[in-house]
């Protein structure tokens, strides 16, 4: 075990963040957005802006910087600012004013006027849901799914036919990634080309796209971005400070520094979607399920970037069920762009299936764990590739011991002026694997260089890198130093997905084994320390602790590097998902548990314990995965309390900062606890690890919102919950 390799740098400010890049002769670009949610540009004067002290250029739509629109393979068509005069959502890029202070190029700005030919806009999700359309297109969307058994003509026939059935609808709000790290670049062109630091989730990704977009060979941008300050997926994408100030710093022959204000955050990247879920559960009499339907409707904005797979993402996996229904549409609204953010479908896919899933428990008078484990799937309804590793009824009875479950009763219990209850929930996350390339340098003074060009936005992939490079090379951790955050480096993929340790940790496995090979063919050559002898351990292994064993004798990669008068010796190694996903399904699997006490005459909600118990393969560094489980479990109570975008008519967010923009507080987080079972999933990878980052968020609402019921008798379908919510007529 060994500490978290950016832990000291990022607590005493050492580590450089894509805005801490400072160059001389740099200057600032700020960027202008929309104040109208539909329409047209129909005019926009710049004429007080580029006479202001200090100011270098200003952009808009009629004096553009010269941008192409990328393709991404994740995300598909990209959008790059203003190429064009339409506007779609309110606080949509429209202008850029580059100066040479910060404070001109935001005074200057300010200078602009804006003509609007306006249209009407659509921005309720409630009134826009008469819209809605099949969610057929897009990252994630997926058409409807009926799997239904033997003889049974339709889902609703198998819910009628059912001896115990629950039907409700439920909502989840918008959502803002509100990462602590705006989003900023800083782009600098020299003779070689273009360098550009940012904060992403990757950086071979938005090297492509900038190279696109600028009209360039992508071997002429650098991207560079060791540190983030937070991503969850609102980083996936190259942004639009990014762009511009590539652009902009091409065409002024300047460094160009841009970052978006906290304001600007909410509406110029882009947010969780909007949802409204309609479950309908059919049982017997002794809780086994015949019938699951799950219609889900999400916001999208008018490009259809995104839509939030919450049916797929839930009801398609969890449980197994004779007959299973589910269908998704799109709403298109005149809203910012919707994207992944953490645990994507799952999240708030599991609020309203897990909240029905309580719903039946109740119906059935049965107690919520002993409902979910009978239920618990081998496979996805209606497909034959079992699971490859899954203890979820596990996870529930070393949660229930743990939590003290068999102390909850029907009612709850009443503590002074506060009614407390406890709820449970099931977590998922599908087990996933991207493609990654890892390069391993053995160095003449016995240490070893690994590197990836994937980012580690938080989650702790630096010191994974570290712990499986030295593990693959035999060596201690200590000898490795880890790499990441640079297109230069071998193509990582992207931290997203909760995929990298078991992406970019097989690769490092593959290019040890390639780089150990190599040595040992350096070692034997002609003129080699080992040339003619047989190089053997005394159990048959060549290689060990770091070292070459010949005929008893041996000697660390460095000596033979030296020896050979070698500084280095580099190999590379790739992995990508591949003929395992046709032989087993994937997953990782959790069980949450909840306390709330509610206050009688308040009804303020107070969460007060919480506990998460999860199975996600072997674990690479303890330490990491525990503090990856809080931060996902604290979100989890910041969805079901907290979190959510007000939408004024015109399209405006009213809370768009993080004074309305509700986030928890440590006063807000009560006792907190998780708990891993261990089984390492070789069948996914060699490393045995599935994905943790994302599975702790799964589940934690609808467990908060079921024990709220417990607690009070009062059944809560939407998050955030407010008092009102409890409030008796």
């Amino acid at each position: 075990m060994i500490a978290r390799l950016d832990a000291a740098p990022k607590v005493t400010g050492q580590a450089k963040y894509a805005v801490d890049h400072n160059f001389p002769g740099m200057a600032y670009g700020y960027v202008v957005l929309s104040t109208i949610a539909n329409g047209e540009l129909a005019a926009m004067e710049v004429t007080a802006a580029r006479h202001t002290p200090g100011v270098l250029g200003v952009y808009t739509p009629f004096e553009p910087l010269e941008l192409r629109t990328p393709i991404s393979q994740m995300l598909g068509e990209g959008w790059v600012p203003l190429q064009d005069k339409e506007i779609a959502y309110y606080g949509q890029p429209i202008g850029f004013v580059v100066a040479e202070t910060f404070e001109a190029a935001r005074d200057a700005a300010a200078l602009i006027e804006v003509s609007y030919t306006e249209r009407p806009a659509l921005t309720s999700f409630a009134e826009g849901l008469a819209t809605a359309e099949d969610a057929k297109t897009g990252p994630r969307g997926a058409p409807s799914l009926s799997v239904l058994a033997e003889g049974v003509e339709s889902i609703e026939d198998a819910l009628a036919a059912s001896e115990v059935t629950v039907d409700a609808t439920y909502e989840t709000a918008s959502q803002n990634h509100a990462a602590m790290e705006p989003h900023s670049a800083v782009a600098v062109w020299n003779a070689d080309g273009l360098t550009v630091y940012t904060g992403n989730q990757g950086s071979h990704g938005p090297a492509d796209e900038l190279a696109q977009a600028l009209n360039i060979e992508h071997s002429a941008v650098h991207v560079v971005n060791p540190y983030v300050g937070g991503a969850f997926g609102g980083k996936g994408a190259t942004s639009t400070p990014a762009f511009l100030a590539a652009a902009a710093a091409r065409n002024i022959g300047r460094p160009v520094k841009a970052a978006l204000t906290r304001e600007q955050v909410f509406t110029a990247t882009a947010t969780r979607p909007a949802t409204v879920q309609r479950v309908s559960l059919g049982a017997r009499n002794d809780g086994t399920l015949v019938a699951v339907r799950h219609d889900s409707w999400s916001s999208t904005p008018m490009s259809r970037s995104f839509i939030e797979p919450t049916s797929h993402g839930t009801s398609r996996e969890w449980y197994a069920t004779e007959n299973l229904a589910i269908s998704q549409k799109a709403v298109p609204l005149n809203i910012p762009p919707t994207t992944f953010m953490r645990a994507p479908g799952e999240a708030p896919g599991s609020f309203a299936l897990e909240s029905a899933v309580d719903e039946l428990a109740v119906a059935l008078n049965m107690d919520p764990i002993g409902l979910r484990k009978r239920n618990n799937s081998a496979a996805p309804p209606g497909e034959d590739l079992q699971w490859s590793s899954k203890h979820l009824d596990e996870c529930f009875d070393i949660g229930a011991a743990r939590f003290g479950w068999s102390e909850r009763t029907p009612g709850g219990r009443v503590d002074g002026d506060w009614l407390v209850g406890l709820g449970t929930a099931t977590a998922m996350f599908p087990g996933l694997r991207f493609p990654a390339t890892v390069g391993i340098t053995l160095r003449a003074d016995d240490t070893a260089v690994v590197a990836t060009s994937g980012a580690d936005p938080g989650t702790g992939l630096l010191t994974v890198l570290s712990l499986i490079g030295a593990e693959s090379l035999d060596i201690s951790p200590e000898q490795v130093t880890p790499r990441l955050g640079d297109s230069a480096l071998p193509p990582g993929g992207t931290s997203g997905g909760s995929t990298a340790t078991a992406s970019a940790g097989s690769a490092t496995m593959v290019a040890a084994s390639t780089v150990i090979d190599e040595l040992l063919r350096l070692a034997s050559s002609p003129g080699g320390p080992f040339d003619g002898r047989e190089t053997a351990y005394a159990d048959g292994r060549v290689f060990a602790d770091g070292r070459v064993f010949a005929d008893g004798e041996s000697m660390t990669f460095g000596e033979v590097l030296r020896a050979m008068e070698r500084i280095s010796l580099t190999a590379t190694g790739s992995t990508a998902p591949g003929e395992e996903r046709t032989k087993h399904s994937f997953g990782s699997w959790g069980a949450q548990f909840c306390e709330v006490r509610v206050h009688r005459l308040t009804r303020e909600i107070r969460v007060s314990r919480l506990l998460g118990v999860f199975d996600a393969g072997r674990i690479i560094n303890p330490t990491a995965a525990r503090s990856q489980l809080l931060g996902g479990m604290i979100w989890g109570v910041s969805a079901a309390l907290h979190e959510g975008l007000d939408v004024e008519a015109n399209g405006r967010f009213a809370n768009a900062d993080l004074a309305g923009y509700l986030v928890p507080v440590n006063a807000d987080i009560p006792e907190i606890d998780t708990h891993l079972v261990e089984y390492p999933d070789t069948l996914l990878s060699n490393v045995g690890a599935r994905g943790l980052g994302e599975i702790s968020i799964v589940g934690v609402a609808a467990a908060i919102a079921n024990a709220v019921y417990n607690a009070t008798g009062i059944r809560l379908r939407r998050i955030p919950m407010m008092l009102e919510d409890l409030l008796e007529d």
